[in-house]
């Protein structure tokens, strides 16, 4: 197909994460074009039409019998994801999904097989599939940079955002959410490492919430087994206040250390014999920044070129299964099976 066709596209849910979406659309994702904008509080919807030139509408069935484009952003509550995905995929509209795919192994699979029975592209939006120090630091694992992995380290930190005037966010309460920071914030860190690692075969955990009326968990702390034997663990804490220097991802092996670190300073590092005070081998922050856009272009290029999705939908399975599987364990007290 012709790189100067376009990508007509509705945004649907007008929150937060479709700002990062629009933003990466405007800077790097360029043959899209918003031409809807769906939110069920038409103040947002406006809001956004108003900011991209588009349509507004309150419901995802309004903007398909009224509104033209080709595609959909569902942007929506976990357990609205399996509703939109049917409506979406009826009307025949290429599909970007943002994650988690849904609340629970079994919607995700339905997702999944009505997926599979239609012919537009469908995508799980995972910006971590585009964080391009991660690709960097697999390929220095493989080349035997640090010799035999060992152990590796994760750490997700999320800041709290709660008006304490305003209603209670859905993201805590349990039908709506599904689960809470691993599942969700979380899973931008369980897929670079599996990325990096490979599948996670089985976990140990516990989780807890320290937030008032959150019934999803606010913090966790899992021991991982990958199917390769590494020994990782994982990390993810939503926190009000300051934290310490850490790293993002920590993978020591035999020969030495791949350390990526976070903030705006972050850098790829590599520890070995021929680097015994490190070699910087990239900037990380530049490789997040950009992902938003980053994944979006690759379903801007699968609707128009028929171009391969850098991780096909059922990739964002491993995500949830790891996070339910530490649910699990905080309950049985014991290793859970992720597969």
């Amino acid at each position: 197909m012709s790189d100067d066709r376009t990508l007509k596209l509705a945004l649907v849910g007008c929150g937060g994460i479709a700002r990062a979406h629009l933003d990466g659309i405007r800077r790097i994702a360029k043959r899209v074009q918003v031409t809807a904008c769906i939110d069920s509080d038409l103040t947002r919807a406006e809001e956004f039409a108003r900011q991209t030139s588009s349509e507004p509408f309150t419901s995802l069935e309004e903007g398909i019998e009224k509104g033209t484009f080709d595609a959909v952003d569902l942007m929506l509550p976990h357990d609205a994801h399996e509703a939109a995905c049917y409506t979406a995929f009826k009307a025949n509209k290429h599909t970007i999904l943002e994650k988690p795919i849904s609340t629970d192994v079994p919607s995700a699979e339905r997702i999944l097989e009505a997926g599979k029975n239609t012919d537009v592209v469908f995508m799980v939006a995972e910006q971590a599939q585009y964080w391009w120090d991660v690709h960097k630091a697999r390929e220095l694992i493989e080349s035997g940079a640090i010799g035999q992995v060992l152990t590796a380290h994760g750490t997700f930190y999320d800041p709290m955002r709660l008006d304490p005037y305003g209603p209670i966010p859905w993201r805590y309460r349990q039908a709506e959410a599904g689960g809470g920071v691993c599942m969700d914030g979380g899973a931008h860190w369980i897929r670079p490492m599996r990325i990096m690692l490979g599948e996670v075969d089985e976990v140990i955990a516990s989780t807890g919430s320290h937030i008032e009326h959150r019934e999803t968990e606010s913090f966790g702390l899992a021991l991982m087994r990958f199917q390769s034997g590494v020994i990782a663990t994982f990390k993810a804490v939503l926190i009000s206040g300051r934290i310490g220097p850490e790293a993002d991802f920590r993978i020591t092996g035999s020969d030495g250390e791949i350390v990526l670190e976070r903030g705006r300073n972050g850098r790829l590092m590599l520890y070995n014999h021929n680097h015994p005070k490190g070699q910087m081998v990239m900037d990380t922050f530049k490789a997040k920044v950009d992902s938003y856009g980053a994944e979006l272009e690759d379903f801007e290029a699968a609707v128009l070129d028929g171009r391969p999705l850098a991780a096909g939908p059922e990739v964002a399975m491993g995500e949830l299964r790891t996070a339910q599987a530490m649910y699990r364990s905080e309950t049985t007290r014991s290793w859970e099976k992720v597969w």
